[in-house]
């Protein structure tokens, strides 16, 4: 389908806007998940900018999360505030943007800054993850709004994506309920814009296990070593994966002093869940395997977490607005096509809503988590024009 002539202008606008320097100005503020005086910082600096947008924008505060200390005490793990907006919500159209404010990149980590790696390629904490997404997302909104495209819609920017979005998912579902679709602006999949298809699922548990101290040489049978249960179930744990999920042990807390039978650990371990009978399935192994553990070892165990992020799978619905996202990409000369991805995002939670979601609609880059993380800088443009044409014409046409 060729481009009409209010798609051409609405495009040039969208290209037009100030995306990279929204980029660099955004990602000069150290916005680590767990950096909140960072977070505040830029959750303003965000509100300015989408202020250009109708309808109402407020601050939410996070809802509780807790989590487990390495010394078993459950404590509040506090949370930025997200950023929501809304804009005619009685139109007939609905849709769903959203992103994320935050980073993997502590306060005090080394990499801070920004480089030019060379013409084109844009180094530094964020850009792609998602702060080019994040302007991407602005721009193709406000292309829209100034062509006059008639729908309704939502924006959640969250402050705690990195890290699962717990104190942000009730907000998420909030705003999914009754949209005709979602996109959100994480990174491609792959430099090239391959998008992320069908996702798996991902689960977070710490399992903290209280055994019984005794004296290492004089009476170690008294014991109930802790360390070594954990031990035992990961191992469990681990040994059952198979095609429907994966499972990482990530790390052991616990332990002391050599001469002591350890009586206390937390085993914090990551579950990837295929499809949501493969949730369910992890689910029972791990209550399986943790009641073994209590019983052989004579521990007491406590299970904290759950899966944040159900499984993602490629739907009638969701195929056809993956497709619709393919056509406008030939529209514009860009080739389009997607894969299966291991990694999770907000997606996962707005699908698990009955949303038909595409969520790697920002720019193209790579390295991303790491100091070598880069923005393809000409890919704010593209991408751009890439989801104002698609919401025009997801908008105006009978897609979905």
């Amino acid at each position: 389908m060729t481009l009409s002539n209010r798609e051409m202008a609405m495009i040039e606008m969208a290209m037009a806007e100030p995306m990279l320097m929204q980029v660099e100005a955004w990602a000069a503020v150290n916005s680590g998940s767990r950096n909140l005086v960072g977070l505040a910082n830029i959750a303003a600096m965000l509100a300015d900018a989408f202020a250009a947008l109708p309808g109402t924008l407020s601050f939410v505060a996070a809802t509780g999360v807790t989590v487990v200390t390495g010394d078993g005490r459950i404590n509040a793990q506090p949370h930025g505030d997200h950023l929501h907006l809304v804009v005619r919500p009685q139109a007939r159209t609905q849709l769903l943007f959203t992103g994320h404010m935050d980073t993997v990149f502590a306060v005090d980590s080394a990499f801070q800054s920004l480089t030019l790696r060379e013409p084109g390629i844009l180094n530094g904490p964020g850009v792609a993850d998602m702060k080019g997404g994040l302007a991407v997302m602005l721009a193709a909104i406000k292309a829209n709004e100034a062509a006059g495209t008639d729908f309704g819609y939502e924006v959640v920017i969250n402050s705690d994506e990195e890290v699962g979005s717990l104190s942000s998912a009730a907000l998420v579902a909030q705003a999914a309920y009754g949209k005709r679709a979602a996109f959100t602006y994480e990174p491609s999949a792959l430099p090239d814009g391959t998008l992320a298809g069908a996702r798996a699922g991902s689960g977070n548990f710490s399992v903290v296990i209280n055994g019984k101290a005794a004296h290492a040489g004089r009476n170690p049978d008294d014991g109930r070593n802790a360390v070594v249960a954990a031990a035992d179930l990961a191992v469990r744990l681990k040994a059952a994966s198979g095609d429907g999920f994966s499972c990482n042990p990530a790390r052991i807390d616990g332990g002391g002093p050599n001469n002591v039978v350890p009586d206390h650990a937390i085993l914090r371990v990551n579950f990837r869940p295929k499809t949501p009978a493969d949730e369910a399935s992890v689910a029972a192994l791990l209550d399986r395997f943790t009641a073994d553990i209590a019983r052989h070892h004579g521990v007491a165990v406590h299970i904290h977490g759950g899966f944040g992020r159900p499984p993602k799978p490629m739907d009638g619905p969701t195929t056809a607005l993956f497709n619709h996202v393919k056509i406008c990409g030939a529209a514009l000369g860009q080739t389009i096509g997607w894969r299966d991805s291991g990694g999770v995002c907000d997606g996962n939670n707005i699908a698990a809503c009955g949303v038909p979601v595409v969520d790697t609609m920002g720019v193209r880059g790579g390295d991303i988590h790491s100091s070598d993380e880069y923005l393809i800088i000409d890919s704010l443009g593209e991408r751009a024009a890439l989801s104002a044409l698609t919401i025009a014409r997801l908008v105006s046409g009978n897609v979905l």
